[in-house]
């Protein structure tokens, strides 16, 4: 990721420390060098774990603290992780990545180990395809992850009374050929009420900033509809391969040795007022085939939440193959 869309650390939310969760579970994490690393995201790595003496069992992926981290910094992460953990055990989900264990490794830390299917991160897919000069992903695929998103969420928001908090293609995973499309790190969560509602009034939305929709950068009421809108960004990412808003920052990667010369670049402004909009899209360019995904692109990113399509509207409306046209 990016340095400037560090995820801010999450204030005044307050989490259950209970560290017993799953520790009943035998499971002996290797240290960190004899485990392959998958990815990582802000202050944890993500190792793959093959269980050893267990035949034909899946690997795992394993989260754990990164051991770089300040110990004020660490405390926050392992908190998340701890509320993590605590989601995850409660979800079972087909579009959504598995809770397999929590434990101690051998250095005393907390592992998260979720289920573990060969997944490459969408964004990873991304930038694969924009590495091959291809430009968007088939619109056949890109309705397909759409659903498949839009089941996750329509259970985390049905089921689970629960909002991700912080959708955007880092947080998709594919399998193969877009075999399995899940949702994975729901570390930044927030319980909703009946109405959809964040039900905790001290709780913040994290996010991650050119994802966030308008009400969350001005600290309005955050519902359901947030995940909406960062979801439609995620179908405007495969569409562009570009991350929302991010063109404003236009400095090249060698130039971020030269502060100057990014100051020069790095139109602050533009890009602060641009976030919570919906970010530009050459529809021409893209044609017919993708005018159902443009639609639903156009009407998740609406500026106001109940303008937005609820997760269960959108698959409906995908299952259906008919017009999302919000009543």
């Amino acid at each position: 990721g990016i340095g400037a869309y560090k995820t801010p650390k999450r204030v005044g939310s307050k989490g259950s420390n209970s560290s017993s969760c799953g520790d009943s579970t035998p499971v002996t994490i290797p240290a960190s060098p004899f485990m392959k690393k998958l990815g990582c995201g802000t202050g944890v790595d993500v190792y793959l774990m093959n269980r050893v003496g267990k035949l034909n069992a899946s690997p795992w992926a394993v989260k754990k603290i990164n051991s770089r981290c300040a110990s004020k910094q660490a405390d926050v992460y392992q908190k998340r992780l701890n509320e993590e953990a605590e989601v995850l055990k409660g979800i079972d989900h087909p579009n959504i990545v598995g809770f397999r264990a929590f434990t101690t490794a051998k250095d005393g830390s907390k592992c998260l180990a979720m289920e573990y299917g060969g997944e490459q991160s969408l964004n990873d897919l991304i930038e694969k395809r924009k590495e091959e000069g291809l430009t968007a992903f088939p619109a056949a695929v890109i309705e397909k992850v759409a659903l498949h998103v839009a089941r996750g969420l329509m259970y985390l928001h049905n089921e689970k009374k629960l909002l991700h908090g912080d959708m955007k293609s880092c947080n998709v995973v594919i399998r193969g050929d877009f075999e399995t499309v899940k949702i994975c790190d729901v570390g930044v969560s927030l319980k909703l009420d009946e109405n959809m509602i964040v039900a905790d009034p001290e709780a913040e939305y994290i996010g991650t900033e050119p994802w966030n929709p308008r009400e969350a950068i001005l600290g309005g009421e955050i519902t359901d509809k947030a995940d909406i809108f960062a979801f439609g960004l995620t179908l405007w990412e495969m569409m562009t391969l570009a991350m929302p808003h991010v063109d404003l920052l236009e400095n090249d990667e060698e130039e971020e040795e030269y502060e100057d010369s990014m100051e020069e670049t790095f139109d602050d402004e533009a890009y602060y007022e641009r976030l919570g909009t919906r970010p530009p899209l050459d529809t021409e360019v893209l044609g017919s085939p993708y005018r159902r995904v443009v639609e639903l692109f156009c009407v998740c990113t609406s500026e106001c939440p109940k303008m937005r399509p609820s997760a269960a509207q959108i698959v409906q409306a995908l299952e259906d193959n008919a017009p999302l046209v919000l009543l």
